[in-house]
């Protein structure tokens, strides 16, 4: 029987998307840390739940997003890193702007930011790629994203996670590469509140060797 040809369902496009974009918790990781990077971050804390698994929290002191970006920063192709639109000149780390939504899409979400000119932070969530409007919170200046429920709506990608620990490993593994091309931005690394890495800010001078980690 031949089908009839159909748009996809915004939700099933993001998550295609995610699979592109988010394969395990450590490709999560770094999508919320450049995203972090990008907003001009001079300290970084990514906590984890069993390797990433059960859950991601991305905690920066960066410029910060007001209620409008927060709901556009949760859309498709909405992005701050393409200010023309001129896709040969990129000084950021990405500009497509389908992080947060893929992420989003395959988990819940939680965004609480405030912006360095605003008295005041918002929070939105998008759970399984369904968007909260957004709704004041509290926090000091920056944004922390929570990820919690990773893949529970595409329960095959689940299949190909491997142990806590080794996600654990990729995430450090990602975080340092990291780390050491952005010596003047603190980074600290915690999974089940053991501290993996603990990096302070060290300007331009930071050597692979310097790196502590418990």
């Amino acid at each position: 029987m031949t089908m009839p040809i159909r748009r996809l369902p915004e939700v099933i496009i993001n998550q295609i998307a995610a699979g592109e974009v988010v394969e395990r918790p450590a490709s999560a990781v770094k999508e919320l840390v450049e995203n972090a990077l990008d907003a001009g971050a001079t300290r970084i804390d990514v906590r984890l739940d069993q390797g990433g698994l059960n859950g991601i929290v991305v905690d920066d002191d960066g410029h910060g997003m007001t209620a409008d970006e927060l709901s556009l920063a949760v859309e498709r192709h909405a992005t701050s890193k393409l200010p023309g639109d001129d896709i040969s000149i990129i000084n950021h780390f990405g500009f497509r702007g389908e992080a947060l939504p893929s992420i989003g899409s395959v988990s819940t979400l939680n965004l609480i930011s405030r912006s360095s000119a605003s008295d005041s932070a918002w929070q939105v969530t998008v759970d399984q790629g369904v968007v909260s409007a957004p709704h004041p919170a509290s926090r000091e200046a920056g944004t922390r994203v929570h990820v919690t429920n990773l893949f529970q709506s595409t329960p095959a990608r689940l299949k190909f996670m491997k142990t806590a620990r080794t996600e654990s490993g990729q995430c450090l593994d990602m975080i340092k590469r990291l780390a050491l091309a952005h010596p003047d931005v603190a980074f600290r690394l915690t999974d089940n509140g053991k501290t993996s890495l603990d990096l302070p800010r060290r300007g331009h001078d930071l050597a692979s060797g310097d790196m502590a980690e418990a």
